[in-house]
C-alpha cells in the first residue's frame, strides 16, 4: 500500500512510520505547518507542531529512509481548531482542541489530500487499533498498553476515516519499548518528551489568551439559588469543575469551599455551588457520530461504557438516540462533566461512537 506517515516530530510518529516501512509499504513522511508564525505555538521538546519538531521529523524520515515533505494547514488549523476553540469557550463550553484536530486535521483534511493523491491510508503514532469483525467492518479498538490508549480522542473516526487509518503502534505493550526500538534506530527523539497542553497557546496562560480574543467583561458570580457572592472579570475564564479562582473572598454560609457548576455567557454570569452539586446523573449531545458501524437499533436503550476525558476511567453506563441527541446515563453519577467536552461510547474495547455534550442533568436537584 501507499502509505503517508504523519509525522509529528515525536518518538511515537517516528516509530509509527519506520514499522509502515518496515512491513513493505510505500511510505512517504509529511509534517504539518499549522501555524505561519511559529511563535504562536509552543516551543521546546513536546513533538507537536513547531520548527524544531519539523527538523525532528525530517532526521527521523533521512534514517527510515523515505522522502519527507512539511504541508500548510494553517488556515484550515485556525479555522477549524483554533476559531473553533475560542468560539466554544464563548458559548461557555469546555472543548477539547487535540480531539477537534484529530477530526478536522489529521483524519478530514489530511486523509482528503491524502486519498486525491493516490495514498491508500495515513498512519500516524496514536495509541489505538483497528480491527475487523466478521462481515469486514473496520472497528476502532483500545490499544493493548491502556496507560497509554489514545482511542477517546479518536472517538470521532467515522467508517470511511478508519478504512484508510493505520496505528503501528497499537499492539505494542508499552511506551518504554517504543523508546527503546527508536533508540536502537538511532532516532534523536528516542528521550523527547510527550506533547502536552494546547499547542497553539505560546506561554500556557489560556485565561489571558482568551482575554484577548474574546474581552474581558465583569460580570456575577451567584450561587444556584441566584444569591450573589461575587464578582469576575469574564466568563470565559471560568469552566465546570473549577475550585481555584474564584476570588469570591468569603466563605459560604456553610463553610464549605465552591465549585463552578455552570457558565452562562449570554449574561456573563459564573454559578457556583458545593463539590457535590457537580455530580452529573445524565448527559447529551446532538453532534453525535459512530466509529465503523452504528448499533442496530440506536433508538432503544444498550448498556456500554462511558469516558468523558482522555485520561478518565471508563464508566458503565446506558445509551439510546433520543429526538436527535445521543442521551447517556451512567448507572453512578459523574463528576465535573462540562458542555463542550466529548462523551465517548465503548462496547468492551471497542469504541462505538461519541458526542459532544450539550446538556448536563445534575444528580442534585437546585434549591427551590
Amino acid at each position: 500500500m501507499r502509505v503517508l506517515a504523519a509525522m509529528s516530530g515525536g518518538v511515537d510518529s517516528a516509530v509509527a512510520a519506520a514499522r509502515a516501512k518496515d512491513a513493505g509499504h510505500d511510505v512517504v513522511g509529511v509534517h504539518l505547518a499549522l501555524s505561519r508564525m511559529p511563535g504562536t505555538l509552543r516551543t521546546g521538546a513536546r513533538g507537536c507542531c513547531t520548527i524544531e519538531d519539523s527538523m525532528d521529523a525530517q532526521r527521523a524520515a533521512n534514517l527510515i529512509g523515505i522522502p519527507y515533505y512539511v504541508w500548510d494547514f494553517s488556515e484550515r488549523f485556525k479555522a477549524d481548531v483554533v476559531d473553533d476553540f475560542v468560539a466554544e469557550y464563548s458559548a461557555g463550553r469546555t472543548p477539547n482542541p487535540c480531539l477537534r484536530c484529530n477530526e478536522r486535521i489529521k483524519f478530514a483534511a489530511l486523509l482528503e489530500k491524502a486519498l486525491a493523491l493516490g495514498f491508500d491510508a495515513v498512519a500516524t503514532g496514536h495509541y489505538a487499533t483497528v480491527l475487523t469483525d466478521a462481515d469486514g467492518n473496520r472497528e476502532l479498538h483500545r490499544a493493548a498498553a491502556w496507560a497509554k490508549d489514545q482511542s477517546y480522542v479518536l472517538g470521532v473516526l467515522t467508517a470511511e476515516q478508519l478504512a484508510h487509518s493505520m496505528f503501528p503502534l497499537g499492539t505494542t505493550p508499552s511506551k518504554a519499548e517504543v523508546r527503546a526500538e527508536a533508540a536502537a534506530r538511532g532516532f534523536s527523539v528516542a528521550s523527547k518528551p510527550d506533547s502536552h497542553d494546547i499547542c497553539f497557546i505560546p506561554d500556557g496562560d489560556t485565561r489571558g489568551w482568551l482575554a484577548e480574543r474574546v474581552g474581558a467583561e465583569q460580570g456575577e458570580i451567584v450561587e444556584r439559588d441566584g444569591t450573589v457572592v461575587g464578582t469576575h472579570q469574564g466568563a470565559h475564564a471560568f469552566t465546570v469543575g473549577q475550585r481555584r479562582g474564584l476570588s469570591i473572598g468569603h466563605p459560604a454560609p456553610d463553610g464549605r469551599p465552591r465549585f463552578v457548576l455552570e457558565v452562562r455567557p449570554k449574561d456573563n454570569t459564573v454559578v457556583v455551588g458545593p463539590k457535590e452539586a457537580l455530580d452529573i446523573a445524565q448527559l447529551a449531545g446532538s453532534r453525535f457520530s459512530w466509529a465503523g458501524r452504528a448499533p442496530e437499533h440506536p433508538e432503544s436503550e444498550w448498556a456500554c461504557e462511558v469516558q468523558i476525558r482522555a485520561h478518565a476511567d471508563p464508566v458503565p453506563a446506558t445509551a439510546v438516540v433520543r429526538d436527535g441527541e445521543l442521551v447517556i446515563t451512567p448507572d453512578a453519577p459523574l463528576g465535573g462533566v462540562a458542555p463542550g467536552q466529548s462523551a465517548v461510547v465503548y462496547l468492551g474495547t471497542r469504541v462505538l461512537g461519541q458526542c459532544t455534550i450539550d446538556r448536563t442533568v445534575s444528580a442534585v436537584p437546585a434549591p427551590a
